[in-house]
């Protein structure tokens, strides 16, 4: 089965969380606090795997969750740090954040990495609160929590050379033809379900990817028929090549073919249009095929290529190949997205809205909620059990403004607000 698009849930591990300890050692009077640190959690890391094929794996397993750090240890020993977490994509996948529809990596050289989820740091120990005027302090963080994201992988196939047509005009034969590809070929439409891919070598030693797509038919952009799941493969194709049944098998004219085609691939993506194009005549062994031809030079205006062959007898294919890698030769890569040609050279910095640190919002029984990543984060790393801690997170709270806002949206003395699963008591 091939598996084009998928979306998936990844989470980078928990830090660690700092301790609370003591020196206590014989003959050391106030040893003074030895509480460690925490390790830093484990990313998840996609890395591209040549060998893949299709996102296959993901439809089996769709959460991806990297281990956690240790929690530092006594005698200010730092907890170790997690592993990341490998996750293997095969080449041209592209990474799209589900939440901004941003595409956040686009993947296609074996062995690329990109971190998606980043682990937590590791939360600090006592050690690391101790000052002049507190040199025993009781308090630790608990570790920073990891990134955590739904995204969604495109497989966009790395061919050069990109097989376009209606249904049954001979793609595949084509395809088994000139590669050692062994799609699957019969004389009704949509034989092909699954996009297929060759390598083709010239007789001159050079030699290129090709891939044949399902067929097309009008309307495929809006989701007509099967085309539509896979004209996102057409997308890093350097030529597209056209094939014609020249031979009209189905009583279609094969000029409104070329037309209705060429519309169904400008109306997914303008930029398909800057691809040249190779027109192939295919079918020519069949009856009123070459007078077919004839009309259809007439008709075409563009200067685009024509080559008449027929996969079934080979003939013309040799020359078919020539041409397609002469223009391999003086065919750039077209990139996807405009922001890849600029990442090669230079950092690009985005100025980005500042989110604020909290929102207040009421309940319908009354009660203030608090909410904001930078405030959610906060409570996490608190370690509530110890008292010390709990007025840090207080002063925290009061530092941001959080009190003076509860105040200005009607708070009073014993109110009940709430943050994630928690209520507090709103003291005046």
């Amino acid at each position: 089965m091939f598996v084009d698009q998928v979306k998936i849930y990844v989470k980078g591990g928990d830090g660690g969380n700092g301790m609370v300890a003591f020196r206590r050692e014989k003959y050391v009077p106030k040893g003074g606090p030895a509480g460690g640190d925490g390790g830093k959690g484990g990313d998840v890391v996609f890395v591209v795997d040549e060998g893949l094929r299709t996102l296959m794996d993901f439809r089996y397993q769709r959460h991806f969750k990297a281990p956690r750090g240790e929690h530092g240890m006594s005698k200010n020993q730092h907890g170790k740090n997690a592993e990341d977490l490998i996750v293997k994509v095969p080449p041209g996948t592209v990474v799209i954040d589900d939440e901004t529809k941003e595409v956040i990596a686009d993947l296609t050289e074996h062995g690329q990495r990109f971190v998606v989820a980043k682990g937590g740091r590791g939360g600090r120990g006592n050690t690391r609160f101790a000052t002049a005027s507190n040199p025993a302090p009781e308090i630790a963080e608990n570790g920073e929590p990891g990134q955590e994201r739904y995204v969604t992988l495109e497989l966009k196939l790395l061919a050069d050379v990109g097989l376009v047509g209606f249904p049954s005009v001979g793609k595949s034969t084509l395809l088994s033809v000139v590669s050692a590809a062994k799609p699957k070929i019969a004389d009704y439409h949509f034989t092909t379900i699954v996009p297929n891919l060759g390598v083709v070598e010239t007789e001159d030693g050079r030699s290129f990817v090709m891939a044949d797509l399902p067929g097309l038919i009008e309307g495929a952009h809006q989701g007509v028929g099967l085309g539509h799941q896979f004209l996102r493969h057409i997308e890093r194709t350097r030529v597209i090549v056209h094939v014609i049944d020249m031979a009209a098998i189905e009583g279609r004219d094969p000029y409104e073919d070329y037309v209705v085609i060429n519309e169904e691939l400008k109306q997914y993506n303008l930029r398909l249009t800057e691809r040249p194009q190779i027109i192939v005549a295919n079918k020519m062994d069949m009856p009123h095929a070459e007078e077919h031809l004839q009309q259809f030079k007439q008709k075409l205006n563009e200067d685009v290529p024509i080559f008449p062959i027929s996969a079934v007898t080979r003939q013309g294919i040799r020359e078919l190949l020539f041409a397609i890698a002469d223009l391999l030769e003086t065919t750039p890569e077209f990139p996807l997205y405009p922001q890849e040609e600029e990442a090669i050279h230079r950092v690009v910095y985005k100025l980005e809205k500042e989110e604020a640190p909290f929102h207040i919002t009421r309940d319908d029984d009354g009660t203030f909620i608090l909410s904001g990543e930078k405030i959610e984060k906060l409570f996490k790393m608190t370690d509530f059990s110890r008292e010390e801690s709990v007025r840090r997170f207080a002063r925290q709270l009061r530092s941001l403004g959080v009190d003076d806002a509860l105040r200005a949206r009607g708070a009073k003395d014993g109110d009940i607000v709430k943050l994630l699963n928690y209520e507090f008591e709103f003291v005046d």
